[in-house]
C-alpha cells in the first residue's frame, strides 16, 4: 500500500441493519429504537447508531487484511434509515520500519454531506479483494 492510495465502500442502511446491530451490541438507546421518543428529539426521527455507520471501516479493513490498533471517530451529522453512505479511506502515512499505516476516512451521505470523519492506524495485510 502507498501513501495517497484510497479504498471506497458504499451501502444503504436498513431497518434490519439497525435491529441486528442493536441486538448484538445491546445498544437500546431510544434515539435508535423508539420512534415516538426520536420524533420529539432534535433530529425528528430515529438515527443509525454511530458505530454501525463507523463499522463500514471494518468492511474495507477485511478486504485488505488490515488489523487496526486504534480508531478515532468524529460524528458530524446524523445518519437515518435509508441513507446511502460512502466511506472513502485514504492512506496518510506509511512507516515501513514499524510496518504500520495511518489512514483517514470520510463518510458522506447521498447528499454529499459529511457524516463522520475518522482516523485510524494499524498493521497492513496483503490486498486481496480490493484495489
Amino acid at each position: 500500500m502507498s501513501v495517497g492510495q484510497t479504498f471506497t465502500y458504499r451501502r444503504t442502511f436498513t431497518e434490519g441493519d439497525v435491529a441486528l446491530f442493536c441486538g448484538v451490541t445491546g445498544d437500546h438507546n431510544p434515539y435508535h429504537q423508539d420512534e415516538a421518543f426520536a420524533r420529539e428529539s432534535w433530529y425528528g426521527q430515529r438515527t443509525i447508531p454511530g458505530l454501525l455507520t463507523g463499522s463500514m471501516l471494518t468492511h474495507i479493513g477485511g478486504m485488505i487484511g488490515f488489523l487496526a490498533t486504534e480508531m478515532h471517530f468524529e460524528y458530524i451529522a446524523p445518519v437515518f434509515v435509508g441513507d446511502t453512505i460512502t466511506c472513502t479511506v485514504t492512506v496518510l502515512e506509511k512507516d515501513e520500519e514499524r510496518r504500520r499505516l495511518s489512514c483517514g476516512a470520510d463518510f458522506v451521505n447521498q447528499n454529499e454531506i459529511r457524516v463522520i470523519q475518522a482516523r485510524f492506524s494499524g498493521f497492513p495485510g496483503q490486498v486481496r479483494l480490493a484495489r
